[in-house]
């Protein structure tokens, strides 16, 4: 199976914000490199929230080109086998955390957004990584800073598509 065709089944099985798990089908379907930055439509990408439910705080990244406070997450590549295997090695690459989980229940969330040229537009299927206790994060190259926020801080530093991330997974969390 290929990646593509695992993205097709994950948003097939994704229940909630139907129109624009749509929006994502159709990309694929009219898209067979959808999935690849070289993709100038758009494209699939993958990431990960990283949680500490326990101390009530998600980890978050200041990206480097985006100077925004963000989950972590980017591009599928050719290595990766599945979706969630996507967002599992960009959460641990970004978090420099080890041993992370997916929350179960598969995405969380989807958010399409516009990304300068020569992306254009990601199409972010967004997980939830439950990190280890005690965990300490790292740096990577691809961030300016990694810092740990409670729950109620995000909004004040992030913009609504973290935020809305933040609430879905809390909601997962309790449910």
């Amino acid at each position: 199976m290929t990646l593509h065709d695992d993205a097709v089944l994950v948003l097939k099985a994704y229940e909630g914000q139907e129109e624009l798990r749509q929006v994502y089908l159709d990309h694929l379907s009219a898209h067979p490199d959808g999935m690849w930055k070289a993709c100038t439509a758009g494209h699939v990408t993958a990431s990960a929230l990283v949680v500490d439910p326990a101390a009530g705080r998600v980890l978050l990244t200041l990206h480097r080109k985006l100077r925004m406070w963000l989950q972590m997450g980017g591009h599928c590549e050719p290595g990766d086998p599945t979706l969630t295997s996507a967002a599992l090695r960009e959460a641990g690459e970004e978090s420099g955390i080890e041993g992370l989980t997916l929350l179960p229940g598969g995405p969380v969330r989807l958010d399409r957004h516009a990304i300068p040229a020569p992306c254009n537009w990601h199409l972010d299927v967004q997980y939830a990584a439950l990190a280890p206790a005690g965990s300490t994060a790292a740096i990577s190259d691809e961030s300016l800073d990694v810092r740990w926020f409670g729950y109620d801080e995000v909004a004040e530093v992030a913009d609504a598509s973290v935020v809305r991330l933040v609430e879905a997974t809390r909601a997962r969390l309790a449910g």
